[in-house]
């Protein structure tokens, strides 16, 4: 195998956040759902026989020490292969959005490249290698729609039906730390079970960082405002400023400010890659 094309790296929208505690070393509990949707960074990947990690960027400039390339050389170094990689990335999804896309990206490099290079390592030992990378990586490359507690390492698949929706991205980003770190932060949301969501799966709950989000960028409120117009209930989806709303029926997206990144999308039912490495059992919870 000397290259591997058009590998889909999805985002996902937290279906609700909640933040239920925090341990003693400051990281926060989480209890969210994150769902897959089919809104794709597309990457490719070429075998280099010189033991060298190299990327291009088709569309989006991005950082030079990306989780992509983070994720490369954590697997050549973890496996020991002396085999390189030339990787090469269209970025579709939103940075700064809270839609996961390079956690994606990195999950996706872990699954192709454990392929390219073939290394057969398992699905547990990608996800190890994955939590070191961040906490969402773990996700993505379990493969499945997940509800997630804990710091965002304890998941437990699940399966939601069809839905289309709308998400927005305005143009200002916002960065992770700084809303987590916010003193107005709430968090103590009272947990949660699984058959309360199953209720309500699309309505459920709130994001808890969508309030303390909203004075640090204005825009979330004004895409809000937006999806209020059309006659849709949005929310932010994880740190953000990427916010959403389930479609119940066709709006028209032509006039929405400029500034404004708008994209109809489905959710997944699995993750594209999911079986690129040795599954191991899981059970499904459904929710109808």
């Amino acid at each position: 195998m000397k290259s591997i094309y058009d590998v889909c790296a999805p985002a996902k929208l937290n279906l609700f956040l909640h933040i239920v505690g925090r341990r003693p070393d400051g990281y926060h509990l989480l209890e969210s759902v994150f769902m897959l949707i089919d809104w794709c960074d597309i990457l490719h990947f070429e075998l280099r026989a010189d033991g060298q990690i190299s990327r291009e960027d088709l569309s989006v400039t991005l950082p030079p020490d990306d989780l992509m390339l983070r994720a490369a050389r954590a697997l050549q170094q973890a496996s020991g292969t002396r085999k390189g990689v030339h990787m090469a990335i269209d970025k579709q999804i939103p940075t700064q959005a809270g839609m996961g896309g390079g956690s994606s990206d990195a999950a996706s490099t872990l699954l192709a490249l454990n392929r390219l290079w073939q290394l057969n390592l398992s699905l547990n030992q990608l996800m190890s290698l994955g939590l070191k990378l961040g906490a969402d990586v773990p996700f993505f490359l379990g493969g499945h729609n997940a509800w997630v507690t804990g710091i965002g390492e304890i998941m437990q698949p699940i399966s939601l039906p069809d839905a289309r929706f709308v998400v927005v991205k305005p143009k200002e980003g916002l960065e992770t730390g700084r809303i987590f770190s916010h003193p107005e932060l709430k968090r103590d949301t009272k947990p949660a079970i699984i058959s309360g969501f199953a209720a309500d799966a699309f309505d459920f709950g709130r994001n808890d960082l969508q309030a303390v989000a909203q004075q640090m960028c204005p825009e979330i409120s004004h895409a809000l405002n937006w999806l209020k117009t059309s006659g849709l209930h949005g929310r932010m989806t994880g740190s953000g400023s990427a916010v959403f709303a389930r479609m119940l029926h066709e709006i028209e997206t032509k006039g929405a400010p400029e500034s404004f990144q708008v994209k109809i999308c489905n959710n997944l039912p699995a993750h594209p890659l999911r079986g690129w490495a040795t599954e191991e059992s899981l059970s499904v919870s459904r929710v109808s």
